[in-house]
């Protein structure tokens, strides 16, 4: 277990359930916004260049019990910096718009360090400068769980005083409690979990805080309330981090790049039908500034 995790005292279970692609459209962020008022949702992290950024700073700062971070987006997407400054991350036309497309040109070392540590700088600094406090950070598909993004996106949120950072990596227990996933995506994930013990040491390191690990990664796209109460029902004591994409499939969502569409709607619904505070649950909610080193 990564020492700087904060595990809960008394053997507690306690749960941060994020929500990522805050300030995508409006939709999305109507969902967010609901989710936390109803007590079921805790967290987001906000995209410095997404579509609603302005509309879904407005609402963080009247509902103040909202945890907000930043959603660093180094892949599919747009950068805060201009292209000419980080040419080997992003084109005039942004970053590159795929996955594996990112990821084989960071093994082949064609991606400068100092570049993404600059553009994952100008985002955590954009949402910064709206007034908001950045708890942590996390990135646009997990990006971070490869040594070679995570060690300038520690160093940036470091400068910036950002004070935690996702654990990108499922358990196994969580793994298991997942059954409605791709055969190819569970090999996927399970494959980058040899990621983790790198990771765990490079953030002890950095003196950054992280949880015990990210549940629903594997159920992304596929979060229902049966999938979500398994997952609750299969975790053991510690800290965690539910990674959700909750959203109104509406026309705002039909005009941008994303594969989660109907199924933001179903995530919503089973956040409020499983984690309101009308059901009774040993899972203590709580957000990333309320993790201690």
């Amino acid at each position: 277990m990564n020492a700087l995790s904060r595990t809960s005292p008394n053997g507690r279970t306690r749960l941060i359930v994020n929500a990522d692609d805050f300030g995508l459209t409006d939709g999305v962020n109507q969902a967010i916004l609901e989710l936390n008022a109803a007590g079921a949702l805790t967290s987001a992290t906000l995209m410095a260049t997404g579509t609603a950024f302005r509309s879904a700073v407005h609402a963080a700062f009247v509902q103040t019990s909202l945890d907000v971070g930043c959603h660093v987006v180094l892949v599919d997407g747009k950068p805060v910096l201009p292209h000419n400054r980080i040419p080997t991350l992003a084109t005039a036309s942004g970053f590159r718009p795929t996955l594996g497309a990112f990821v084989k040109a960071l093994i082949r070392g064609q991606i400068n360090a100092s570049e993404i540590e600059a553009e994952a700088s100008a985002q955590i600094a954009r949402v910064q400068s709206s007034g908001l406090t950045v708890s942590h950070v996390d990135t646009h598909k997990h990006t971070h769980m490869f040594a070679r993004v995570l060690r300038p996106l520690l160093a940036a949120a470091a400068a910036l005083g950002v004070a935690s950072i996702r654990n990108p990596f499922e358990p196994a227990w969580s793994l298991r409690a997942t059954g409605t996933a791709a055969f190819a995506r569970r090999m996927q994930v399970t494959l980058l979990r040899t990621q983790h013990r790198g990771f765990q040491r490079t953030v002890r390191r950095s003196g950054l805080l992280t949880t015990d690990g990210a549940v629903g990664v594997l159920a992304t796209g596929t979060l229902d309330a049966a999938t979500l109460r398994r997952l609750l029902q299969a975790m053991p004591p510690g800290t965690w981090e539910l990674v959700c994409h909750p959203g109104y499939q509406d026309e705002a969502l039909a005009g941008v790049q994303t594969r989660l569409r109907a199924s933001r709607e179903i995530e919503r619904d089973a956040l409020l039908a499983v984690l309101s505070p009308d059901n009774s649950s040993t899972v203590e909610l709580i957000g990333f500034d309320m993790l201690e080193s």
